[in-house]
């Protein structure tokens, strides 16, 4: 297999850890995967190799790389349509429609939006040095709306870093059972695994869960229900579902937080991710993505109307 030489001369006031240097040398580059590299051999100091990311580096010390070529990945692309709204060299802003899965999982090995990237992006770069596109953020199955996909690790990390440090601003809509307890608000509520229910999340104490925020405001009321935007400050598994469920207001065609039987005639639960703010990498100012609601939701909504 083809590789590529990184070399340089370590140059450090004082002695360092050699995945920690590495990290700091090679910002474009992720810890994981410098210390995936130190473990496979390819790292050499002043021409030894090297296998323990623990190893010393110190002053003065000539470090090797042997980058390996990206390789493919054992996923088979798929050619399934794909609603592109944005696209350049590092990273794709997708549309998702409802029940496409994000990425493989068990029971859902093949048609995930993954697999449809595969065949859509020609032009993917090795994250983690697979042929893949680098899943940032998801989606529940049965949310539609929009979700990024990162083409290179550099644009992977950076785009990680965005989500990390609250950067990037979603808005979903969603529509209720019922009515919040006030036209707009904000709900705090931990949120951890539901320990009778390992597939299902659950709003837990502080100290047994994750913090969790959720703001949201009223856009439309009807009869039964009620149309919000929701802005989620953070990105807990099934965080807007679970939280909207906890004001005792779930969302409509939710069966798992909500009614059994739907309040109306849906096939899914009626959230969709409208609206994504985000700044792409290398650049300094924000960029606004929206996709408009898909056309089962609006027939609900104009049937409610």
């Amino acid at each position: 297999m083809n590789s590529n030489r990184l070399a340089f001369k370590v140059n450090l006031e004082e002695s360092d850890r050699l995945d920690k240097y590495l990290a700091l040398k090679l910002p474009d580059f992720s810890r994981s995967r410098l210390q995936a590299l130190i473990k496979e051999g390819v790292v050499m100091v002043d021409q030894q190799a090297v296998t323990k990311t623990g190893f010393v580096v110190e002053q003065g010390s000539v470090i090797e790389i042997l980058v390996p070529e990206t390789v493919s990945s054992e996923l088979i692309p798929e050619k399934i349509d794909l609603d592109v709204i944005f696209e350049n060299s590092d990273l794709a802003v997708i549309n998702k429609p409802a029940g496409m899965v994000v990425h493989p999982a068990a029971g859902h090995d093949t048609g995930t939006l993954v697999h449809a990237a595969l065949a859509r992006f020609t032009d993917l770069q090795g994250i983690g040095g697979e042929l893949r596109p680098g899943v940032v953020h998801r989606l529940d199955k049965d949310t539609s709306g929009l979700i990024v996909i990162a083409k290179n690790e550099t644009a992977h990390r950076w785009l990680q870093e965005q989500f990390k440090s609250r950067k990037v601003e979603k808005i979903y809509i969603a529509l209720v059972d019922g009515k919040p307890p006030t036209p707009t608000g904000r709900v705090e509520a931990a949120i951890a695994r539901d320990p009778s229910h390992r597939k299902k999340m659950a709003v837990v104490s502080e100290m047994k869960g994750r913090a969790s925020v959720t703001e949201y405001r009223t856009l439309e009321s009807f009869r039964e229900h009620t149309l919000l935007e929701a802005h989620p400050e953070t990105g807990r598994t099934h965080q807007i579902r679970l939280h909207l469920a906890f004001l005792k207001c779930p969302i409509t065609g939710d069966t798992v937080y909500g009614r059994s039987h739907p309040s109306v005639e849906i096939k899914r639960h009626f959230l969709h991710a409208a609206k994504l703010k985000i700044t792409l990498p290398g650049e300094k100012t924000p960029r606004n993505f929206e996709a408009p609601l898909p056309a089962e939701l609006l027939a609900v909504l104009d049937y409610l109307r």
